[in-house]
């Protein structure tokens, strides 16, 4: 469940479009002096019901949609300093999300006024009358059917809209409240686009192939979200948007019954924020949600990943599982390959260190029913579990992502590390490790006890070590997935191979029962075991995907 504004968008606001009562849009005049009455008051109330603010060096501060207003003002010769400083503000009513509105005091040469700014159907539907022709004039439905259309016709451009009214005040009215703003006069409407990020296209596809739903959640006009949803591709073709009061209307059974097919929500409330997950995660979906101020908090703590903008509120990350410092919805795909990536790498390497231990284990146990000698002592034991239970598994960790790992779909959460041919894999490589060491021990028995045990740990550590590029993916051979790929598998190897060398040295056979008789036909038996172990295990991979075609 996402935002949309900076988030599926740039979150760089720019007027395009505006619209006022007598019918005129499109270019507004860049010389002030040649202003209407309505342009001007248009101006002015988008400027000072404004908290934003542009610094000396040009760095944008507040809300993009306000800066975008200022910036409007100075594109078309107005600086919006000049407007602030020669009408100041006495009073103010905040926005909030629940009134999406919001409304300061200023003096007009004698005549005090509340000017206010919101969305357009809110606006709307507290306005009486409208400033029309210089003056102000009932509110007709007819007039009011022109603003609507106008409004809609914005929305369907995918373009943002806000209104503008204002209200006279007596000049004793020091302050105002939520009872003042009724009975507005409406001046007009600006229209303003925020352009979908370029990458935001190929990351709502790329979510899809991963069985990851995008639901969009925004405090836009209905029509302006579908508009960008089917942009984006977030809508399929029966898909369908609803505004927060529509989802009011809705029993918990009948937006059961349409949840899946509901891919927009407009003009919604932190409340039905968190309906919205709850209906989610009552399918048995493991379900996120965006956010960024205060009011979000509930529903970030209620998801089961609340995802924070790094340009939010503190209260907002602090109840969030996740923060994107860059507040892009490309960052939340990528975070979830890469989550996907790390869950893989630690399978990867809990299944390299098992099938290994499982090889020793068959050999020792086979070893103990035919009433063989033991094919491994203590320090031998030790040894392999020091040098092959270390670097190639942390090696591992360091696998790149998998070709297919967006392709697949979301894991069950109550599925085991063991899952998804894990454990296939662990009983594979282990069966053939053990295999190859109980051979090489049969072999070494031949000639001697002693032999035999140097042969078996010989076996044994060269196929541990060499399973680590079996490890590497439990589809691809190491060829298929780039054999330097990771680097520090190679390293890792190299590293156990020299560490298995020393225990040949001179001086060193004796603390690992290596005989002097071992010698390079024996250490060459033992080898060629243990890599055609691993090169069974990499034939498994390519046989097991030729049945799976099949």
């Amino acid at each position: 469940c996402t935002d949309k504004t900076g988030t599926l968008t740039q979150n760089k606001m720019t007027v395009v479009d505006y619209y006022l009562p007598d019918g005129t849009q499109e270019v507004f005049p860049d010389t002030p002096d040649t202003w209407s009455e309505g342009e001007r008051r248009l101006i002015h109330i988008a400027v000072l019901c404004n908290d934003s603010n542009i610094n000396e060096e040009g760095l944008e501060l507040g809300d993009p949609t306000e800066v975008a207003l200022i910036a409007f003002s100075n594109k078309n010769n107005k600086d919006y300093n000049e407007i602030r400083d020669r009408y100041m503000r006495e009073a103010e009513i905040p926005f909030d999300s629940e009134r999406k509105l919001m409304s300061t005091v200023h003096t007009f040469d004698t005549q005090k006024a509340m000017l206010t700014k919101g969305g357009p159907d809110v606006v709307f539907a507290r306005c009486s009358q409208v400033f029309l022709d210089g003056k102000e004039q009932p509110l007709t439905e007819e007039l009011k059917a022109s603003l609507m259309e106008a409004n809609e016709r914005f929305s369907n451009q995918a373009l943002r809209v806000l209104a503008y009214a204002y209200k006279r005040l007596d000049s004793s009215q020091a302050d105002i409240d939520l009872d003042d703003e009724h009975d507005l006069v409406l001046v007009g409407l600006t229209a303003m686009i925020d352009p979908p990020r370029e990458a935001v296209y190929a990351s709502i596809e790329e979510s899809k192939k991963a069985g990851i739903r995008t639901v969009m959640i925004t405090g836009d006009h209905k029509t302006t979200a579908q508009a960008i949803g089917r942009d984006i591709g977030l809508m399929a073709e029966d898909d369908i948007a609803l505004t927060g009061q529509e989802l009011d209307a809705l029993s918990e059974q009948e937006l059961d019954e349409k949840l899946e097919h509901i891919s927009v929500y407009a003009r919604v409330s932190p409340e039905n924020k968190i309906r919205i997950v709850k209906a989610w995660q009552k399918k048995g979906k493991v379900t996120s949600m965006t956010g960024d101020g205060v009011n979000d908090a509930p529903a970030l703590k209620q998801a089961d990943i609340g995802v924070a903008m790094g340009s939010g509120t503190d209260v907002a990350k602090d109840a969030s599982a996740m923060v994107l410092t860059d507040d892009n919805f490309v960052s939340i795909v990528s975070a979830v390959e890469v989550g996907r990536t790390v869950f893989d790498n630690i399978k990867k390497a809990i299944a390299y260190l098992f099938a290994g231990n499982l090889g020793a284990i068959i050999a020792i146990l086979f070893a103990l029913v035919f009433d063989w000698i033991n094919p491994f002592t203590a320090l031998q034991l030790l040894f392999i579990n020091l040098v092959n239970d270390s670097l190639p598994a942390i090696a591992l960790g360091m696998e790149k992502a998998e070709p297919d790992v967006m392709e697949r779909k979301p894991r069950d959460i109550k599925e085991g590390i063991f899952a998804g041919g894990t454990m296939q894999a662990v009983i594979t490589r282990g069966l053939l490790i053990g295999v190859a060491v109980i051979i090489s021990q049969y072999i070494g028995l031949q000639h001697s006890p002693e032999i035999s045990v140097a042969m078996a740990f010989t076996t044994l550590i060269l196929a541990r070590t060499l399973q680590t590029f079996a490890a590497r993916s439990n589809k691809q051979t190491a060829f298929e997935a780039g054999f330097f790929s990771n680097k520090y598998v190679i390293y890792a190897v190299l590293v156990c191979f020299v560490l298995y060398g020393i225990t040949v040295l001179p001086g060193a056979r004796e603390i690992f029962s290596i005989p002097e008789t071992f010698g390079l036909s024996e250490w060459g038996i033992a080898a060629g075991l243990a890599l055609a172990a691993v090169i069974l295990m990499e034939l498994g991979k390519i046989v097991s995907r030729f049945f799976k075609k099949a």
